[in-house]
């Protein structure tokens, strides 16, 4: 956790300021969140290696391409860093499409769909997580043309590593179904999809502790098996 006075100075502002403070006195929790990180993600490296090893070879059987995603994303303190995802559709697929997925997708190979229903395409951002780049929880890492768009107050969401999962992940619903029905999808996703993904990503910065982001944990393994969370 960063002193103020070492922020980058876009982040040094009057609306990132009282999420700063927070932060900084519960910077005892992000301590022992860094060391959680490590060690969890270093076990279910060692334990989902074989089931990483299958899904690459279906992924290469299943379309050409690589068998990781390594799309640029930002994250703590307005970083950038290429992040790892199992490629759940065809090749190039950034090139003929926007950043966020809308739901029937065309891009979507068979095998992403079954990978991206189990969340199994976010494994290999275990790796991201040892390298410091990404937490297990966290506001999710956003392609840097809608980073670009953040209003003032979005920058204290970036006081963190970003996330595998979030209470925006889990409970934010509609998102797809928003995009779908648009015909200017980064436009729909800057005016009306961030701002309601952004609220539970400061609350949950308002409400941070490491025992919360166990639960969040939690309600993401099991809204993954079809939990409904409101």
């Amino acid at each position: 956790m960063r002193r103020w006075e070492n922020l980058p100075a876009f982040m040094r502002t009057d609306e990132v300021r009282p999420y700063w403070e927070i932060l900084w006195k519960k910077r005892r929790h992000i301590a022992v969140k860094r060391v959680f990180d490590v060690i969890t993600a270093m076990i279910l490296l060692i334990i989902a290696s074989i089931p990483m090893l299958v899904i690459a070879v279906m992924i290469k059987l299943d379309s050409r391409g690589p068998v990781l995603y390594r799309q640029e994303r930002v994250t703590a303190y307005g970083k950038h860093f290429r992040i790892h995802k199992f490629r759940t559709m065809v090749k190039n697929a950034d090139r003929v499409g926007t950043a966020v997925t809308v739901s029937n997708d065309s891009r979507i190979t068979r095998v992403g769909s079954l990978l991206r229903g189990l969340r199994l395409d976010e494994l290999p951002q275990l790796i991201d997580v040892l390298e410091g780049t990404m937490s297990f929880v966290g506001t999710r890492p956003e392609a840097s043309k809608y980073v670009d768009e953040y209003r003032p107050e979005y920058n204290a969401t970036l006081l963190m590593p970003a996330g595998i999962t979030s209470e925006a992940s889990i409970r934010f619903k509609d998102e797809y179904q928003l995009l779908s029905a648009s015909e200017d999808v980064d436009k729909t996703y800057v005016e009306q999809v961030l701002p309601r993904k952004m609220k539970w990503n400061l609350e949950s910065i308002e409400r941070f502790s490491f025992l919360r982001e166990l639960l969040t944990m939690l309600r993401t393994v099991t809204a993954v098996f079809g939990k409904d969370y409101d």
